[in-house]
């Protein structure tokens, strides 16, 4: 394998690494980084399509998928990436065509199966793609296209009204808490043509219904739970066939804390629901209501199923956010429970044998899992930040150098380690400070000692190029415009005593510590 072949997979393995601990972006970006190196990798540009959609950044996710598939037309997996960031989007005919464009390669892919039976689920369960598609609302539409002033002969029927209303996202009346729901909307019968006036007030039955849900509203509010289910469950009694009642039944259920009856309750409501075609919108309370149930419960796994069984009746923000909830417990308990310290010390073990044979690229791996496995150890980034420095990929061991001394600031391995990075990115006042901080902790140490030797003969063996180099660091150039920087590097210059009242201030000592790990000035 290459040195460049081992950066591009050193670079895809971190970025796999932190995609499974969740830092989106930080996988994004060294997926980016590896791209940069092997631009035609499609593995990439999957991957990196994968974290931007965990990251909610769907565009992007598409734009990846897209040059995915471009790049490797023939394989499947690309298709699955590019399906769903579609579905994400909006573009479900889309969607549906690219997944079918997958299984002609694959056609057992179960993600590509899937994945366009959820898109053709969500083209049902979106309001507005169902009412547009209806044959004869269609022929409506033609007729407007053509003749735009139609509007006024079509406005009356109720099909144009309710997509109109669906695409100006107009909502009949809400529900007056949170909890309690309306009931559900069911169309109106046309009326049979009689010449006698007809008798519209709703049956017996239905108005006793009403007033037994008010009654158990007006008790819900009052916290009376009790008297609440009373009247909800009479209202059960007068109309079995209605949703929102069992709903509502729920709801007292969860504040309770008997979360086993609400989710009873909530399973039962969707069940009658579906016999009874109510509103997707209560039957997706009915799921969500439920999922929220077994989230109290701590039953992630049941909660995120029931979250998704919302999602695919109604989409809305505050479902997804359960979800995506449900989502990172689920991962954050698999990652505590991935935690072994005895398999780390293996990986460990593995990860020294490759090392010593030069399989920098392989170590890197073992060394990664350790971390995984316990990612508390200081020593496992030491020994990756080695591996980098081999690879160099000094970007990425001065990366893990910095996790290793932030767990464990008296890591003298860490310093020194820090500041070989750093002489070979061509920073000898930096590296001199990182060996300095060694010194402190064991001044006996020769590996230190000659670190911070070299150091000084490199800052003082080229004034020229120490001064070129620093003046392209713009935290350097920002330091040396500062007005009251430059007096006080004139007094220091008349007066050095004066240097010891300057570094009592935090932020003039900060500059000092910059401008001396630069090279540009030398305290004797």
């Amino acid at each position: 394998m290459t040195d460049l072949a081992a950066q591009v997979t050193s670079l895809k393995e971190q970025g796999n690494a932190a995609l499974a601990q969740e830092k989106y972006t930080e996988a994004a970006d060294l997926y980016t980084q590896a791209i940069a190196l092997d631009p035609t990798n499609h593995v990439l540009y999957s991957n990196r399509s994968a974290a931007y959609a965990k990251a909610g950044k769907h565009m992007q996710a598409l734009q990846d998928a897209e040059k995915t598939v471009s790049l490797k037309p023939d394989w499947p997996k690309g298709y699955s990436r590019k399906g769903s960031a579609l579905v994400y989007v909006g573009q479900f005919d889309e969607a549906i065509k690219t997944y079918e464009d997958g299984l002609k390669l694959d056609p057992t892919n179960k993600q590509l199966l899937e994945g366009l039976q959820h898109a053709k689920n969500e083209i049902q369960n979106d309001p507005l793609t169902a009412f547009l598609a209806q044959p004869d609302f269609q022929v409506i539409l033609a007729d407007l296209r053509a003749n735009p002033k139609n509007l006024g002969m079509h406005i009356g029927d109720p099909r144009v009204q309710t997509a109109l209303g669906v695409i100006l996202g107009i909502h009949s009346s809400s529900p007056e808490n949170m909890d309690i729901d309306p009931p559900s909307s069911k169309p109106e019968p046309k009326p049979e043509p009689k010449v006698e006036k007809m008798d519209t007030s709703p049956p017996k039955d239905l108005s006793e219904a009403q007033r037994e849900k008010e009654l158990g509203n007006a008790a819900y509010k009052k916290k009376e739970f009790e008297t609440a289910l009373v009247h909800y469950n009479k209202a059960v009694e007068l109309e079995p066939q209605e949703i929102t009642y069992l709903n509502n039944i729920a709801a007292v259920y969860f504040e309770q804390k008997e979360y086993e009856k609400c989710i009873e309750q909530c399973k039962k409501a969707v069940e009658i629901g579906r016999e009874n075609r109510a509103d997707f919108k209560l039957i997706a309370k009915s799921f969500a209501r439920a999922g929220n149930a077994y989230k109290r419960l701590g039953d992630w796994n049941n909660a995120k199923f029931f979250f998704e069984k919302s999602m695919l009746e109604h989409r809305t923000p505050e479902s997804k956010t359960l979800l995506s909830e449900a989502e990172k417990m689920i991962k954050e308990l698999e990652k505590k429970a991935y935690i072994d310290p005895v398999k780390a010390e293996a990986e460990k073990e593995l990860g020294n044998d490759l090392f010593k044979k030069g399989n920098y690229a392989d170590a890197i791996k073992h060394y990664s899992e350790a971390i995984l496995r316990n990612p508390d150890e200081p020593r496992y980034y030491s020994n990756r930040a080695a591996c980098y420095t081999k690879l160099a990929a000094f970007d990425l061991g001065l990366k893990d150098c910095d996790k290793c001394l932030e767990l464990d600031p008296k890591f003298i391995k860490g310093w020194i380690r820090k500041g070989k990075i750093l002489q070979g990115m061509q920073q000898p006042g930096k590296a001199s400070a990182a060996y300095q901080k060694a010194i402190d902790l064991d001044s006996s140490n020769a590996e230190a000692l000659e670190g911070y030797r070299a150091c000084a003969v490199a800052v003082n063996s080229n004034p020229e190029e120490v001064r070129k180099r620093a003046m392209n660091d713009p935290e350097i150039q920002s330091i040396l415009r500062d007005p009251a920087m430059r007096i006080i590097l004139e007094q220091m210059q008349s007066d050095p005593r004066a240097l010891q009242d300057h570094l009592k201030n935090p932020e003039i000592a900060s500059k000092i510590q910059k401008l001396l790990e630069s090279g540009l000035i030398a305290i004797h």
